[in-house]
Formats: C-alpha cells, structure tokens, sequence
C-alpha cells in the first residue's frame, strides 16, 4: 500500500541543451596607449551605465516604451546609437535579474517565518520527523526564535512592499566588493587595490552584435585574423587611430575553444555579441565572445534509456556514478570524480569542468545518455529548517547545483551526450536500503552514495528502485523462472520467496505449511515418506514432470530400508 506521507515522485525529463555560447581570450601584447584608451573608454560608458540603471530603477513598474526610447537619446549624445542600445539592454537585464532575485529571497523569509511559527506552536522538546520540524528544546531558544520571528517578519513585510512598488536594489560592481572597503584587513586588500578593483568592475565595455554587418559586430570589432578595433565614444573620438573615429589594438584576440565556430560565424557576417574586461588582480585584459545557437532537439526519453545509462549522485566533494543496463542492473564497479571547492571560485569552477569532461568521456565512451537529480536546495538552506545542523548546512550551501548543472548540459550538448533529470526525492533513502548491503562484500564496500545513484538510474529508466526477489538456481528441481530484476509491476508474486518443491531427497511437506522440527527435510533417501499424494496437484509441475517426479520417487521408495529411529534392527 501507498505511504500517504511521501510526496508525488515527478517524471523524469530530457534536459533541454543551451541557447548560447560564450568564449574568452586574452588580449596580450597591449601598448600603454592601448590600455589608457580602454580605460577611458571603459570609465566613460561606466558612468553612463550607472546613470541609466539609476534612471530604470526610478521608473520601477511604470517603465514604457517611450521612457526606454527617451533614455536611449540622452545616452546617444554622449556616445552613439549601438553603444546606447548596449547599454539599456544590459540595464534592463541588471533590472530583470535584481527583481527575480528580490522573489526569491521573498520566498526564503516565507519560508523561515513558516518554519519558525510551527515549531513555537509546538510544546518545547516535543520531537519532529523527517517532514516536519519539532519543538524547541528549551525555553531559552524558544524565547529567541519568537525574537527572530519578529525580525524575519518586519524584513519580509518590507520586502513585500518593496516588490509591489517594484523597487529593486543594485550595486554595480557587486555587493559583496563594496562591503570589502570597511573589511579591507579580511579581504587582504589595500585601498589603492580596493580601488582598482571598485572602478574596474564597473567600466563597461560591451556591445550587441548585428547580423549582416562586416564581421557581425559594428561597434567592436574583430576579424578572422584578430584585430580587434572598436568605435570610440562622441567625446572621445579624438583618440582615434584608424578611419570613422575607430580606434585599432596592436594586440590580437586568437580563440582556441570553438574557434571554427566562431570563424564560421564572424566570416559570414552573423551576429557576435563581444565584451572588454579587465582583472585587476591579475593586471590582464580579456575578451569574450558570444552568440546564440538554435535550440538542440532533444531526443525521446524512451530512445535516451536504450542500452542502458550512467546515473549520477552529485555530492558536496565528488560525483558517485554507476553504469546501469536498460534493466537496471548496475554493471561494473562504480566510479568517483573527485573536486575540491574549498579554493578560489576560479579553482572551484576549474575543478567542477575537470570532473565533468571526465565523466562525460566515459559516457562517450561506452555511448550512452546521463541521469543525474534535478536538485534545488532553496528551501533547505534556511537556517530555520536546520538550526543546529550547521554542518548540514553549510554542505547543502556549499554544492555547486546551478553552476554544475548548467556546465553539465552545455558540455554534454557539445558531445551529442543526452542529460536526464530526475526527481531526487528518496533516492539516497531507498538506495541504500535496497543496494548498499547486496552490493557490498569482502572486497569491497559500497558507499551510501553509490547506492543512491543506482536509485537515480533505475528511476531515469522507469524501474522501481527496490530489488526483485532472485530466481532459484539451476540445481533445484524448478528452473530459473519469470522473478528477476527485470519482472514487470503486474507480475503475481514477484516480491515473494519461491515455496521449496519436494522432490526425492525432500519430505513430503506442502509449501504452504509452516517449518518446524517435524517438517523440516530430511538429508537420507530413506527418511522420505511415501505419502506424497499432494504432488499430483502441485501447481507449479506439468503432467510431464509430475509422471517423472512420481516414477523417480516410487523407485525410490521401492528401496527404502527400514529406518534406525523405529526401533528395527
């Protein structure tokens, strides 16, 4: 019978690939002329991109067209059309951004204030469960949550207002960078570099790309060879070194990742959207290079489970995967792609692409599709949910969900690889009652990990993720039958125990009756009884083995000698 408490176990779903692809050079070999006359035209356009975000702000749900159309002619004054065009697109999309980040921290105080509400209706000490939080244990921590009830409700009440006045909250540049200016000690960071970074990470250098113009990008450009050249602003047309107010760089912009693509696209004059960075922490200069690609179509689910599959359990420190045939049965050993995120965002980022091409090799390998869990802890990273599990949660903070997901597709799609998504409701739970023991013996122990990504396998596969009962073996009177791993959900008495079948070294026992010192069988041929009129009716024989079965027993029992337990000697 279903559990009532268990939640609906969602269908599982081919991952749609991406939409864009977005690649990145350095730009080496620039003179001091160069760098200054980025810089100037970074700081530039960054001023008139923070004037424009503050101006969309101000507008807040009353934005129209004809204000958007009004801004772009201001800014078109005091640099051109495309660089305008540019910079409220990428205003728009600051905005866009901010406002969905406003709904999802709306909804994490809603949770925390629910959490919080019932766990105080609760008497104090009273004990939880896996769907829902207990009691307090004291009256000491009740008495501060009532507190933080209060403040979680008034930040959510102003938040609320907030989103209805669509009002939205932007630092350009980054919040966190700003908070480093009063931490400068704990940043490691001195205010000359503080600075550096503060005015560097909010120049803007960026453009849209047009189709049919030369080379896909008017305003910057970059052709086949690599010279890249870019239209300067109105007030710094004066800087110019080649023809139409352009300005050329000595150095050249060379691709390596997807470099035919890009040539493809640049020769043919499609649209390439470029942006101009640069890191102060390493003094280098960047360009990014990116376009949008037709959607990939995905194939059925029905043919992504053909052959079979390798299901993938993601982990704070390493990817549990498993091959699986289209049957579910784990073949192989299991394997392990082990990342360190404990380092920079550039090493973490570093780590989680290693793991994964490695993973996405051996899929190529052997040809076949990926299951991995569609995972979202946004409701499980509030510290209301798992107050004093604080190593829980900084386990669930600290996995790179998003991030690994969106790589994962992006390089599969390049790979022809096909991702399915999985509900991981239950999956760690039931993998490791029904995997983790048979799996495991002398030689090696199977992880709570593995067995969870054989629950995602089968579950991509459309199996149920609990075993089936094994056949008998081949030495028993009743061959290898229909009860394997692969029975179907309406197959009568799949999950039950085969009844044991007399048969001359076996006492004349029916199936159905209980074990006892009086039934059990006996090891001798002459201990057999010859009463065995119930195998005449056995369901389980044909007429062809029951005339066999009573032929071989009434020559066996025409030999029996008189038993030593009765007394005769």
């Amino acid at each position: 019978m279903r559990d009532e408490s268990l939640r609906t176990i969602a269908a599982s779903f081919v991952a749609v690939g991406p939409s864009g692809v977005a690649i990145r050079t350095r730009l080496g070999h620039l003179s001091a002329d160069d760098e200054e006359v980025l810089r100037l035209v970074g700081a530039h356009l960054g001023s008139l991109a923070s004037k424009d975000l503050k101006r969309r702000c101000a507008d807040g749900l009353e934005h129209s067209a004809e204000r958007w159309a009004e801004r772009k002619r201001a800014l078109t004054k005091e640099s051109s059309s495309r660089w305008a065009g540019s910079i409220t697109k990428a205003t728009h999309d600051q905005w866009a951004l901010a406002r969905r980040a406003q709904l999802a921290h709306i909804q994490s105080l809603q949770v925390g204030v629910r959490t919080i509400a019932h766990r105080l209706s609760l008497p104090i000490g009273e004990k939880g469960n896996r769907r829902a939080s207990g009691g307090y244990r004291s009256a000491r921590e009740w008495f501060a949550k009532s507190r933080r009830l209060q403040v979680l409700e008034d930040r959510l009440s102003a938040e609320q207002a907030d989103h209805a006045a669509g009002r939205v909250r932007v630092v350009r540049g980054g919040k966190r960078l700003a908070r480093n200016r009063h931490h400068l000690k704990a940043a490691q960071l001195t205010q000359a570099q503080w600075r550096q970074r503060w005015e560097a990470s909010r120049w803007f250098v960026q453009a849209d790309g047009e189709s049919g113009k030369r080379f896909g990008n008017e305003t910057i450009r970059v052709t086949p060879e690599g010279e890249v050249s870019l239209k300067l602003p109105v007030p710094l047309a004066h800087l110019a070194n080649a023809p139409h107010g352009r300005y050329a760089l000595t150095g050249a912009a060379l691709f390596h990742h997807r470099s035919d693509e890009w040539a493809d696209r640049v020769t043919t004059n499609r649209a390439v959207a470029y942006r101009i960075h640069y890191d102060a922490g390493r003094c280098r200069w960047y360009l990014t290079a990116s376009w949008t690609i037709p959607p990939i179509k995905t194939v059925p689910l029905s043919h992504a489970r053909t052959g079979g599959l390798i299901s993938v359990d993601t982990n704070a420190d390493h990817l549990a995967a498993w091959r699986l045939d289209e049957h579910g049965n784990p073949c192989g050993r299991p394997r392990r792609f082990v990342y360190d995120l404990s380092g920079t965002a550039n090493h973490s980022d570093a780590q989680v692409r290693h793991a994964l091409i490695r993973l996405l090799h051996w899929a190529q390998r052997h040809g076949l599709s990926i299951a991995i869990e569609d995972l979202d802890f946004s409701t499980d990273k509030t510290r209301e949910k798992h107050g004093r599990q604080k190593r829980f949660r900084q386990v669930i903070s600290g996995m790179p969900v998003s991030k690994l997901r969106a790589r994962l597709v992006s390089m599969a799609a390049a790979l022809g690889i096909t991702i399915i998504a999985v509900d991981p409701a239950y999956t760690s739970r039931w993998g490791a009652q029904h995997w983790q023991k048979p799996l495991s013996h002398t030689t090696r122990k199977t992880s709570r990990h593995d067995a969870a990504s054989i629950a995602i396998g089968r579950r991509a596969l459309g199996h149920r993720i609990r075993r089936r009962t094994a056949p008998p073996p081949h030495d028993q009177s009743v061959r290898v039958g229909h009860r394997t791993a692969q029975a179907g959900h309406g197959t009568p008495g799949r999950e039950e125990t085969r009844p044991r079948i007399p048969g001359p070294r076996t006492r004349s026992v029916s199936p159905d009756a209980a074990r006892t010192r009086e039934t059990s069988a006996s090891t001798t041929v002459r201990d057999a009884p010859v009463d065995q009129d119930w195998v005449q009716d056995s369901p389980l024989l044909t007429d062809q083995e029951r005339s066999r079965e009573w032929s071989t027993r009434t020559t066996s029992c025409s030999m029996i000698w008189p038993s030593s337990r009765s007394g005769v000697t």
